[in-house]
């Protein structure tokens, strides 16, 4: 089988994408920055991939990465919404993505698979429907992870412009079981706790494997020069948070955090960071996005892989929620 190098390993995706090609029967490398494998993927799995210990923005270890590789799944990349996280953000994520253009063209793969985010593509301020097609603009829901995923993105147009053969996947905000303490996990700990706040606005969502799925069906695809939305459902942040509190039988939030109330609440957690020197749970960014309405279409990708289906998000979040009960116990 083909060999496949996947940047992002050791993240939330990242793990589901490596389990995906090691189903399929690929020969998978993966870079990593440190020891620690994603606790959410069975270890006697990963014990088949060729870790290599590098960095995106190290072209030396990239190189060494890339030797008699065939594809490339680029999934590595920093999302905060803390203001302090800018700089690092543009640099991981534009530089270090235009660092495994550069060196793809170089080594001569075959394709490489870019995962980006609909950040990429711009929320709406009117609750439009995003697709593919939309024209980047910034607005006050412009987020700077959003600016970064964008700029990354010119970085892989401008590699196939230079006869890089590349695809873009834009994912939703990601479910399903991770380390429920960072990321979109986070929203099941924050449930299971009980957390009494909801916020008006409505986003897409997508089942992690899914996403994984889309990933590597795209890279056996012969399309190259596309992007691709890859979105289960749109649904209201009240519908989620209420459908994760059943799936854990815990009080489902019952506070509406009005945009006042929000302004509020993004202050007092950036006063708690300061004082503690830990980091704020909610930035002025995130509570604006989860006051935003925006959607998004998936039917390109559902055009352009027969056979390929979305996981209800139902389904997803009660196999989730088993999985996080479960670990909840073990450490009760």
């Amino acid at each position: 089988m083909a060999s496949v190098l996947v940047t992002g390993g050791t993240g939330f995706l990242g793990g589901y994408i490596l389990l995906q090609l090691l189903e399929k029967g690929y020969d998978v490398k993966a870079l990593r920055r440190s020891q620690n494998l994603p606790a959410h993927i069975d270890a006697a799995l990963l014990a088949k991939v060729q870790w290599i210990d590098g960095d995106i923005l190290d072209v030396v270890s990239l190189q060494e990465a890339m030797e008699d590789v065939d594809y490339i799944i680029h999934s590595a990349a920093i999302v905060s919404f803390a203001k302090r996280d800018k700089m690092q953000m543009m640099k991981i994520n534009v530089e270090g993505t235009a660092n495994v253009v550069n060196m793809a063209l170089d080594s001569g793969v075959k394709k490489l698979v870019y995962i980006s985010s609909v950040a990429a593509l711009g929320r709406t301020l009117h609750g439009e429907t995003v697709s593919e097609e939309k024209k980047w603009e910034e607005n006050k829901l412009t987020t700077n992870y959003a600016k970064s995923k964008n700029k990354a993105e010119l970085e892989v147009w401008r590699g196939m412009a230079e006869g890089l053969e590349a695809v873009i996947l834009n994912p939703s905000t990601i479910l399903g079981f991770g380390d429920w303490n960072t990321g979109s996990s986070a929203i099941f700990k924050n449930v299971y706790k009980e957390f009494p706040w909801f916020s008006s606005g409505m986003n897409g969502f997508v089942d992690v494997d899914d996403v994984a799925k889309a990933a590597v069906l795209l890279m056996e695809a012969d399309i190259t020069e596309q992007r691709f939305i890859i979105n289960g459902d749109n649904w209201t942040f009240k519908n989620l948070l209420d459908t994760i509190a059943q799936a854990l039988g815990k009080k489902p939030p019952h506070k509406e955090a009005t945009p006042f109330i929000a302004g509020l609440a993004w202050r007092m957690a950036w006063l708690k960071a300061k004082l503690t020197g830990g980091k704020a749970f909610l930035t002025k960014e995130s509570a604006r996005v989860a006051q935003s309405n925006t959607s998004f279409t998936n039917k390109k990708v559902l055009a352009a892989l027969p056979g390929f289906s979305f996981t209800p998000l139902e389904q997803t979040i009660d196999n989730a929620g088993k999985k996080y009960l479960l670990l909840a116990a073990k450490k009760a």
